[in-house]
């Protein structure tokens, strides 16, 4: 069973979510893990998680919030106790698509650092751009997954020895992606897992389409090639890892 830990099932696909699901199960992707971006997400996003088994949520807000959410608003302990919520995310900082706020961004950001210190739960964290602001906000109480990883080696040195994990999305099998391929190639096999980050960066063969849960197979290939591992052994590696970083998880066979 692949799980793919970050995609946005509440997004808007044209297909319904139920055939969505179904397809990622007939693929071999037996739990997903539904990520949320701003306010609205979060309600669609539990309703999803508790009528379908073996979905999961993290819930936060992404740097697009900073100048229009606050964290204390949305992450209530009434949603952060749901036994399907396991993590904050995703949170972070994005500068490349706006660095013209950076304080409310790094506000929302370390706000939503501290509710994740509060309840115990792993960070997915966004960070583009904004790779030194990341590693000074973030402190050794956090502990989480660098989603969509697409950073430096240097940044992801220093997030291992404060215990991150790293997140591989179908990027990883766009051609331009060498320089990130060799730096997955240098993660320890236990500090990997893989996610969709759907309905965007669909891999290859896919690219051009809206991704779905069913495609993270084809990044699983890839990092399986990267790692010299048959696919089952990834497979079993990505379950052990996953279960590692949100311990709030409970799959059903």
């Amino acid at each position: 069973m692949f799980i793919d830990t970050h995609c946005h099932l509440t997004d808007r696909y044209t297909d319904d979510v139920d055939e969505i699901i179904q397809r990622a199960h007939n693929a071999g992707v037996g739990a997903i893990i539904c990520a949320t971006a701003e306010p609205g997400d979060i309600i669609p996003a539990l309703k999803i998680a508790n009528a379908n088994k073996n979905i999961f949520c993290t819930t936060g807000l992404h740097p697009d919030c900073a100048d229009t959410a606050t964290a204390a608003n949305v992450l209530t302990a009434d949603v952060l106790h749901d036994t399907h919520v396991i993590g904050i995310g995703e949170i972070g900082l994005d500068f490349h698509e706006r660095n013209d706020n950076k304080e409310n961004q790094i506000k929302l950001f370390s706000d939503q650092l501290e509710i994740a210190q509060e309840f115990d739960l792993p960070v997915a964290i966004h960070t583009r751009d904004a790779e030194n602001d990341t590693i000074d906000i973030l402190t050794n109480k956090n502990h989480g997954v660098l989603h969509c990883f697409t950073g430096t080696w240097d940044l992801a040195r220093v997030m291992l020895d404060r215990g991150f994990y790293f997140s591989a999305s179908g990027i990883l099998t766009f051609k331009n992606a060498a320089d990130i391929r060799d730096t997955f190639a240098k993660i320890p096999n236990d500090r990997i897992v893989i996610e969709t980050d759907s309905p965007f960066c669909a891999p290859v063969p896919h690219r051009g389409k809206m991704c779905e849960p069913a495609f993270v197979i084809e990044t699983a290939r890839v990092l399986a090639e990267i790692k010299h591992l048959q696919i089952d052994e990834l497979e079993s590696i990505l379950m052990e890892n996953t279960m590692r970083l949100y311990p709030k998880i409970k799959i059903i066979k």
